[in-house]
């Protein structure tokens, strides 16, 4: 059995391989940047939280940015007991009324504009929802109002539903085509082979695979919604036609003076926005990781 020697001046090549070290450089003027609007953000949050559970009699004798010795939660009762569940109902109605109809309607026209693309009509469809991004709701809240007259629809939910699901279909068919028109067109051509109607298609196919664009879309409308003030400002008069934003508007000005109940409205109020926003995060991370494990 023979052996051939090695010349030992040669290094092996095991040896000639050297661990590349990677040099991580901190980016501080990108830390400070982060932790400033950490601050920016934190303080007026944690402000309105221990302001509203200050007394009234003690608000303008304390530091604002001490929290009370005694909280009290009269400020949460006094808000609840103004008739706020019942503009939390109204909110909840016209949020779900509008978003669930906008992006069903945007979902099914998103897809015929990807879809059919080539048909001149889908075309010009396309064309009018980017117009409507660029009308803001300001400039037309003159034409929304009397259509709403004409329609017997002044002072009633149904007057603000309407309007919002208008103004959330364009941005909404504008998301919505751009992810379905990167659904590989193999995967439809499939469907097609196995008699699988238009109908079927969208609903088994582009639906689940462009879910969490949905998500996306459904959440932004519903904050838009929720938030909105003009709308409910002009097309209601009524105080049992009050949402949450334009009830906290009256509440500014029936506390005029009692800031931590004002305040208190405010927690309220946005309450939901949290929920819904950690719900759909949740759910939009879900949908993310369920697309890129298939």
């Amino acid at each position: 059995m023979t052996t051939t020697p090695t010349d030992p001046r040669r290094p092996r090549r095991a040896d000639r391989r050297k661990p590349q070290r990677h040099s991580r450089r901190r980016n501080w003027p990108g830390g400070l940047a982060g932790w400033i609007w950490l601050v920016i953000v934190a303080v007026p949050l944690y402000w309105t939280l221990i302001t509203s559970l200050k007394a009234q009699s003690r608000y303008y004798a304390s530091n604002p940015l001490v929290p009370s010795a005694d909280p009290t939660l009269d400020n949460y009762r006094l808000v609840i007991e103004s008739d706020f569940l019942r503009y939390f109902v109204n909110s909840v109605v016209v949020t779900a009324g509008a978003v669930v109809p906008a992006v069903v309607f945007s979902f099914m026209a998103a897809y015929a504009i990807v879809r059919g693309w080539r048909m001149r009509v889908l075309r010009a469809t396309n064309g009018l929802f980017l117009m409507g991004l660029a009308i803001p709701l300001q400039a037309t809240i003159i034409p929304v109002y009397l259509i709403i007259i004409k329609l017997h629809l002044y002072d009633n939910l149904l007057a603000l539903i309407l309007p919002s699901i208008a103004f959330a279909i364009p941005l909404s068919v504008l998301v919505l085509a751009n992810f379905v028109r990167d659904v590989p067109n193999e995967l439809f051509d499939s469907m097609r082979v196995d008699g699988a109607t238009e109908w079927t298609t969208l609903w088994r196919l582009a639906a689940p695979l462009t879910r969490p664009a949905i998500l996306t879309v459904t959440i932004f409308n519903a904050l838009t919604i929720w938030n909105g003030f003009l709308l409910p400002l002009v097309l209601t008069q009524s105080p049992e036609r009050r949402t949450l934003p334009l009830a906290l508007w009256s509440f500014q000005g029936q506390y005029g003076v009692n800031v931590p109940a004002v305040l208190a409205a405010v927690v309220l109020t946005t309450l939901p926005l949290l929920v819904l926003y950690a719900f759909g995060r949740r759910q939009l991370l879900s949908g993310l990781t369920a697309g890129f494990s298939r």
